[in-house]
């Protein structure tokens, strides 16, 4: 039948198990050569050709082959304990936290710093209260934070929340065109819009003209700074959440207010996991190096 597969039938079936399977591969090993090719049969082909498979070479090469990961600065232990200590400290910060403002920068600290994982209860329970809660603020930053917060967890919300920062030409009022913080905040929470939103892909596009007059200026000072133009380049909402929560963990002592007990978290989750990560890449490619003994030919 013609455009169908051809069949594909090994060209040395084994199946061994026990001593005859070690047997085998160390036969097989010794020679350096394994087969794992297939006949593909053709009409009028006296006798069946092999397919040879083959794999692009590691981008990391051999390196982590031998690699052996830094010690930690503490045991792992030590650390874990500490990591205990600190999540309860932050459990404490959400049932003591009572205003709804602090409540939503708790949540996004969190969240952006990449221990979001960690407290999944307490934010659910919180974004509710947030979701259920009258909330009144003339601050472009805090509007468009409740906003992006909502949407991206699943709630909605009406972007008829910014008709208070327009005109009665229905467009994006000067005043708010020197706020660079409620512009960033503008700028990312619009960008969670769905289709037919036209209020939002003019947000976007207003924040982001503005935004990049500020930068253009030199007016901003890090880690705003540093935030707009990562932002300018990849909104947050499509930003890789691990690499933000890297650039976020340098940024977020800088700002005022911030909450120490989060940083520390990040930090030592961040370590131990990457600890883990780098032990991971050494197995992986101790196993990839093993598969080269398999040679295919034709």
């Amino acid at each position: 039948m013609v455009g169908r597969r051809p069949v594909l039938q090994p060209v040395q079936r084994c199946n061994p198990t026990g001593a005859q399977a070690r047997g085998f591969f160390r036969q097989q090993s010794a020679s350096g050569v394994l087969l794992h090719a297939y006949t593909h049969k053709k009409s009028g082909d006296a006798a069946p050709s092999m397919e040879a498979s083959s794999f692009q070479p590691s981008v990391w090469g051999d390196f982590f082959i031998n690699y052996e990961p830094k010690q930690l600065q503490r045991s792992k232990e030590w650390m874990m304990n500490k990591a205990d200590k600190l999540k309860q400290a932050v459990r404490t910060l959400f049932r003591t936290c009572n205003d709804m403002v602090d409540k939503m920068h708790l949540v996004d600290a969190i969240q952006r710093l990449g221990i979001d994982h960690l407290f999944q209860e307490e934010i659910s329970s919180t974004l509710s209260d947030i979701n259920g809660s009258q909330f009144a603020s003339n601050s472009l930053h805090e509007v468009a934070l409740r906003f992006r917060l909502l949407r991206e967890n699943g709630f909605w919300v009406s972007p008829d929340v910014f008709k208070i920062f327009k005109g009665e030409d229905v467009r994006f009022t000067d005043a708010i065109s020197n706020e660079p913080r409620g512009l960033l905040s503008l700028y990312n929470g619009a960008h969670l819009l769905v289709h037919d939103e036209t209020e939002l892909v003019e947000a976007i596009s207003f924040a982001r003209d503005h935004l990049q007059s500020i930068c253009d200026s030199s007016e901003l000072k890090p880690p705003l700074a540093d935030q707009v133009k990562r932002a300018l380049d990849l909104p947050l909402p499509r930003a890789y959440k691990r690499m933000e929560a890297l650039h976020y963990m340098f940024e977020y002592g800088q700002e005022e207010g911030h909450i120490v007990v989060l940083l520390d978290l990040a930090k030592l989750e961040f370590n131990l996991l990457q600890h883990v990560h780098l032990k991971e890449l050494k197995s992986f490619s101790q196993y990839a190096s093993f598969l080269d003994i398999y040679t295919y030919t034709k």
